[in-house]
């Protein structure tokens, strides 16, 4: 009997260790599926931040992998999902992915030059808001892209203080008032002109032509032949009244005299605007200043306005796009006031300027032919 309870414990005591083995066995089985399943969790989460790091296409496999799992789909595991891929995949990848960006850029903007060429837009004007840091400007049949400068006064117009009227006149606005004038600039081009008629239509200052050089070789100074005329009538109708003097001179010696004639002309009367130096280049190649380089033309219109500032009035400078950004260093001329021409509404040209000429054919009463239309921005 006592053997047979020996037998029975020692039969006990090997169950006993057969259960902690199991257990054993079983506690095991469970540690090594804990950290394969955790291996799995850290494989498939550095997967997941790679997917979202390199492009589209590895965000696409993810997706793939994830519909797959919400179908049911338990035949491959989340660790075959997983692609690989070498530093040279992963550039040609990225390379790929920014030349569709950049083909859809481009188709964006060829898009956009279709759509403004189709509706009418000049060339220039459609290229414009591509090249923010830029201006575009035509001259001699190319296009060029002048950077803005830094150095360089701007002006603060905004566009949206521009008040068009239904007859194309133009005003500028601030806070519901009106802060700009209306003007025009003549010369032996408009006639006979009404100047009660002018000034009755709202009129309050003009530039009156006093002469020019001649485009030929000889460059002959010739008078305008209305400007007695024009300053007597405008200055008489209460029209505050300015000058200017179409320039072709190519030496000092011409620009003095033009200036000396422009000062001996002014003399008897009342010029409380500017004396305007018209530097501009002659259409068609005939000009005989056209051939000027920057710094000669920079230095005659410097010298010009010097002398009409020694002389006791203030000078001005008339140029316009091609002008400005060609033709001239601003940055040599910035002490002097600016009067721009420019035909379109959108304010383009940044640079500072006081005076605005925005058409050549405007109309205005008591004038019979067309006139240059300006507006002057803020107080005289």
């Amino acid at each position: 009997m006592k053997k047979q309870n020996e037998n029975g414990r020692i039969s006990e005591d090997r169950l006993s260790r057969a259960n902690k083995r199991k257990k054993n066995n079983t506690i095991a089985s469970i540690l090594v599926m804990t950290g394969c399943l955790l291996v799995l969790v850290l494989v498939t989460y550095v997967a997941g931040i790679l997917y979202s790091w390199i492009d589209s296409k590895f965000q696409d496999n993810a997706n793939d992998l994830a519909a797959a799992a919400e179908a049911g789909s338990q035949t491959e595991s989340a660790a075959e999902a997983v692609k690989t891929y070498t530093q040279e995949e992963v550039d040609a990848l990225i390379a790929e992915a920014k030349q569709q960006a950049e083909d859809e850029e481009e188709n964006k903007i060829l898009s956009g030059i279709r759509d403004g060429l189709t509706s009418g837009t000049t060339m220039v004007e459609t290229l414009r808001p591509y090249y923010p840091d830029e201006l575009v400007v035509v001259s001699n049949g190319t296009f060029n892209f002048v950077p803005i400068r830094d150095d360089l006064q701007k002006n603060d117009y905004a566009l949206e203080n521009l008040n068009i009227l239904e007859d194309g006149e133009v005003q500028y606005m601030q806070d519901g008032q009106v802060v700009s004038h209306k003007g025009i600039d003549v010369s032996k081009h408009q006639g006979n002109i009404d100047w009660a008629k002018v000034a009755a239509d709202g009129v309050e200052f003009a530039f009156i032509r006093v002469g020019l050089r001649g485009y030929g070789t000889e460059g002959k100074l010739v008078e305008d032949e209305y400007f007695e005329q024009n300053i007597k009538g405008a200055l008489q109708a209460g029209i505050k009244v300015g000058v200017y003097f179409y320039s072709q001179a190519i030496t000092d010696a011409e620009l003095l005299e033009e200036a000396n004639l422009v000062l001996e002309k002014v003399k008897p009367y009342n010029i409380e605007l500017p004396i305007v130096y018209d530097v501009e280049k002659v259409s068609g190649g005939k000009g005989r200043a056209n051939a000027l380089s920057v710094e000669d033309r920079t230095r005659l219109t410097a010298l010009f306005c010097q002398t009409i500032q020694d002389a006791g009035y203030k000078p001005m400078i008339y140029h316009n796009m091609e002008m400005s950004t060609l033709m001239l260093d601003l940055g040599q001329l910035e002490q002097y006031d600016k009067w721009f021409a420019y035909y379109n509404d959108d304010l383009y040209y940044p640079y500072a300027y006081k005076v605005w000429q925005y058409t050549e054919k405007g109309a205005v009463d008591g004038i019979n032919e067309e006139v240059d239309l300006n507006i002057w921005f803020g107080d005289f």
